[in-house]
């Protein structure tokens, strides 16, 4: 079995490339060090990440990430066990959202427009998987 873990939280002070760019490339190592695979989501200096992996190097992640002062209001939206990995080969995929002005056209969702926040996600943690796969399945069709 595997444990997941998904999550929002805030960033203490806004991103620059060079920033986001530094958090993947280590965050990539590590995680491809200690077997966890995953996604990151970025909008607006919000954060939503998904891990999975062995329980004990998940717990070692939460631990750290409970205590990394580039982000704050760290919010535990699922955590348990799963059999098999759902982003299995992604050492961390990432994906920046883009705010934009949301279409006047029949049918469309605002889904992937939604802030990354506690807020948003604290009422119905279950929607973040929600989120999460969508961006991978767009992923694996690029």
């Amino acid at each position: 079995m595997l444990r997941h873990l998904a999550y929002v939280s805030s960033a203490s002070e806004l991103f620059g490339e060079d920033e986001l760019a530094e958090l993947l490339r280590r965050s990539r190592a590590a995680d491809e060090r200690d077997g966890i695979t995953g996604m990151l989501l970025h909008r607006d200096g919000d954060f939503m990440a998904t891990v999975e992996g062995p329980a004990a190097a998940i717990e070692d992640l939460q631990r750290r990430l409970a205590h990394d002062p580039r982000h704050h209001g760290m919010l535990v939206l699922l955590d348990g066990e799963r059999a098999e990995r759902l982003f299995h080969g992604w050492s961390m995929g990432f994906h920046r959202i883009a705010a934009g002005e949301p279409l006047d056209e029949p049918g469309f969702s605002e889904f992937l427009d939604t802030p990354l926040s506690a807020e948003v996600f604290g009422a119905d943690p279950a929607t973040s998987q929600r989120l999460l796969l969508t961006f991978r399945r767009v992923a694996n069709r690029a």
